[in-house]
């Protein structure tokens, strides 16, 4: 009789736990959560954007055990051809690219950060809708121009100076073969007016503004 009290015992201890581990399977699908990336920008100039990177994963892993929970789905894994499962894994889908939308968003903001651009530049890239390149030779084209200003008083022969050494790297990209050492020399204006003739303009071997600007095209 004894050994039959405790045989049910552990039949109904088997049973309580077996339902509870049935409740918590129920409701805790294997590892559904969509963990944050790491390599995102936590600094991102848009502080709603990453608000709502935020919001999407909780909405994405708030799906992912409801339909569990509710309806026995695992929309991450599922090969059923069953028009519940099917329009609950479509939804799933739009919710996880919802998710990666600003994924690759801030992830692409964070590399862009890493090579020295700040929130401004990124903004910037972003209203204009222009590459990394496209921004970079901008910048470094703004740089030229400032130079140009700068120096805009008539060059001469025997001058040596950092916008000469500009100058010279860029008339050496458009085929020029001459030192690029920063002194101005009949070399270096003798390809200016070559130059200026081939590009239409009018030769006097003097670098305006004109020049310059098509120099830098």
């Amino acid at each position: 009789m004894k050994q039959i009290i405790i045989f049910l015992l552990v039949i109904i201890v088997w049973a309580i736990g077996y339902n509870t581990y049935k409740e918590y399977k129920r409701f805790t699908p294997p590892e559904y959560e969509y963990v944050r990336n790491k390599n995102i920008d936590l600094n991102y100039h848009d502080r709603s954007f990453l608000f709502n990177y935020y919001k999407s994963i909780e909405d994405l892993n708030g799906y992912v055990i409801t339909q569990w929970s509710a309806n026995g789905i695992d929309v991450r894994n599922s090969d059923s051809d069953d028009e519940e499962e099917l329009a609950a894994i479509s939804k799933y889908t739009d919710k996880l690219g919802a998710v990666k939308f600003y994924e690759d968003q801030l992830v692409k903001s964070k590399t862009l950060k890493d090579s020295g651009l700040t929130n401004a530049n990124i903004r910037l890239l972003e209203s204009e809708g222009i590459s990394q390149a496209e921004f970079e030779k901008e910048k470094t084209q703004s740089k030229l121009i400032t130079l140009f200003n700068n120096n805009i008083s008539e060059l001469r022969i025997g001058q040596k100076s950092v916008f000469v050494y500009e100058l010279q790297k860029l008339l050496v990209k458009k085929g020029f073969d001459i030192p690029v050492d920063g002194l101005y020399k009949t070399i270096t204006r003798d390809a200016v007016l070559s130059f200026e003739e081939k590009n239409g303009l009018f030769p006097d071997g003097k670098v305006d503004l004109l020049t310059f600007e098509a120099l830098l095209k």
